[in-house]
């Protein structure tokens, strides 16, 4: 498979700001989805035939942990799928009879995700450094 690799100091910075920014701005979708879970009141719908508690959980993993690992930019392309599999499910069946502007937003993430999947997390993140750690070994 070949690959390109950007070095682009301007494109690191912008995969950095854009994984930094999607990462806190979910955090704020999935915080309260974890404190939800964490109680034990389930105000979710169930997906797909799982249960409500499933769905949250799954959503909980993608929107929190998928998030910080965004942010840190650590394992960023396989954190990205949840993420990218969660907005579909929003857009498409959460949402799929809404007007376009209750999908918009779950667009818009999707969006992000897709390019940190395609891109990567740049220069600046833990990817570039355990990269360069195992190149040195």
């Amino acid at each position: 498979m070949n690959t390109i690799e950007i070095k682009s100091r301007k494109v690191n910075i912008t995969l950095l700001v854009l994984r930094v920014g999607i990462g806190l701005l979910m955090l704020g979708h999935g915080i309260p989805k974890l404190q939800m879970l964490i109680s034990g009141d389930i105000q979710f719908p169930g997906v797909m035939g799982m249960s409500p508690t499933l769905s949250l959980a799954l959503a909980v993993f993608a929107e929190v942990v998928c998030s910080i690992l965004l942010l840190v930019g650590l394992l960023t392309r396989y954190a990205a799928i949840p993420l990218i599999v969660t907005m579909l499910t929003a857009v498409l069946i959460i949402h799929g009879d809404d007007p376009f502007a209750k999908q918009e937003l779950g667009i818009l993430y999707l969006i992000v995700y897709l390019t940190l999947f395609l891109l990567g997390s740049g220069k600046f993140s833990f990817d570039s450094v355990l990269r360069n750690y195992r190149v040195d070994k």
